[in-house]
């Protein structure tokens, strides 16, 4: 089986060996030693170097640097695994934040530290974690070969991975990668055995739809999917974690967003006559109405809950000149942290949708009231992959990402959607 050089080098690259010791050699150890023997002077002895590290300031900051680095690190190697995440664009975010909670913790507890170490060392880290992405540049991700038969035609069609067909049931000379096949297909003997084979040698072997998930970040609704617990039912524990959490985060964010929000309100009223702000009923938590609270940003007459209105087109001439920019980096929703303070609500979730549409699309779409099971969100999996969606077509392919996330529901999707909301908030991704 012939195959590109690069792909069959590409497990190095992508070891967590590799990654901790080139990350911490040329984002921790190489810069502390430069700063250690440029503060030692121009002729420094081993005995001066090693006294300035052993200083309090410096190992102080040379501990917290290290654990950052490792979580940081942990936190990007896990972010691969899901589906539509550029690992290259979340570098930042994720160091940004590891070394800003360092920050914390040393500013909380009065800790001694050295502010010029730990931002050359942030900056290595952020050199070093770019080289390894620029070296891993020509493998993209996981490496799947296919056993031929049943449906995995699906999974031929990726465009997210290298994707190869078995001519032959032989481990021999297979590189390192995922085995792929439809594991309720009638296959023939010899398959059987090899895929028997590859497992037992410790080998991933995937049925195809756990890959088709994993790399669309959607669910096929032909039947509804049961979560990593094997029910139907999300874990009531994670539930109520993330109910917390979002108090928390209400409370931590409201003397901020309080200012945004009046400021936002003055714009909308100075802009077009009518009401700052727009109730409207909405399909929330387990079927339970509710009204959600946003800035208006269309004409007030036609702010009506009728079905056909309730669809925003591309270019709407209802919204207004500061409703399109509101809408455009979703200010307009800032409000509906009442709407989480109050339970109806969440920061993460699927959107949730005005009872006309709701109602409509539940006689359209089969198991769309699933997506009930969860508290709705203000940014969503579908929202973040998809944007605004009208017809019903778009609705059926928003409801594949809105299972996805009821399906993988898990703190670490929390973060990747939290992360790339931020991007869509300055891209303008998906507004109408």
């Amino acid at each position: 089986m012939n195959l590109p050089s690069a792909i069959v080098r590409r497990g190095m690259f992508h070891s967590l060996r590799f990654e901790l010791a080139f990350v911490l050699l040329f984002g921790v150890i190489a810069p502390v030693l430069a700063l250690a023997f440029f503060e030692a002077g121009i002729s420094p002895g081993l005995s001066r170097v090693m006294n300035w590290i052993g200083e309090p300031v410096v190992t102080n900051s040379i501990l917290g640097i290290a654990v950052s680095t490792i979580v940081s690190i942990a936190i990007l190697r896990r972010l691969r695994f899901y589906p539509g995440v550029a690992v290259a664009r979340s570098i930042l975010p994720v160091l940004g934040m590891s070394f800003g909670l360092l920050m914390a913790a040393i500013a909380g507890l009065r800790i001694e530290y050295s502010n010029r170490l730990i931002i050359l060392c942030f900056l290595c880290v952020l050199l070093a974690r770019f080289a390894i992405t620029a070296m891993r540049s020509r493998a993209k991700g996981v490496l799947y070969f296919i056993v031929p038969g049943g449906r995995v035609d699906l999974v031929r069609e990726l465009r997210s991975a290298p994707v190869f067909v078995m001519d032959r049931p032989s481990l021999d000379s297979l590189p390192d990668c995922a085995i792929v096949a439809d594991l309720y297909a009638d296959l023939d003997p010899e398959w059987e055995r090899f895929l028997a084979e590859a497992a037992i040698s410790g080998r991933p072997v995937y049925h195809y739809k756990q890959v088709w998930e994993a790399e669309t970040g959607r669910v096929q609704i032909e039947h509804m999917s049961e979560n990593g617990f094997g029910a139907l039912v999300p874990s009531f524990t994670y539930q109520k974690m993330k109910r917390a959490i979002d108090l928390v985060l209400c409370i931590l964010v409201l003397p901020i967003i309080a200012p945004v929000v009046a400021i936002c309100a003055l714009a909308v009223k100075l802009d077009s006559d009518g009401s700052v702000f727009f109730r409207q009923r909405r399909m929330g938590f387990r079927g339970r109405e509710f009204f959600v609270l946003k800035l208006r940003t269309m004409t007030e007459e036609h702010a009506g809950e009728d079905r056909n209105l309730s669809i925003t087109q591309d270019r709407d001439k209802r919204i207004t000149r500061v409703g399109g920019f509101l809408r455009r980096i979703r200010l307009d929703e800032l409000p509906q942290i009442l709407n989480i303070l109050r339970g109806e609500m969440s920061w993460i979730g699927p959107r949730p949708e005005a009872v006309s549409l709701s109602k409509w699309y539940e006689g359209e779409v089969p198991f769309y009231r699933y997506r009930h099971i969860v508290r709705p969100g203000i940014s969503g999996w579908a929202q973040v992959n998809q944007g605004h969606v009208a017809d019903v077509d778009e609705v059926n392919k928003k409801l594949q990402y809105d299972f996805y996330y009821i399906k993988n529901l898990s703190y670490w999707l929390d973060i990747i959607i939290l992360l790339r909301t931020v991007k869509v908030m300055f891209s303008g991704f998906g507004s109408k």
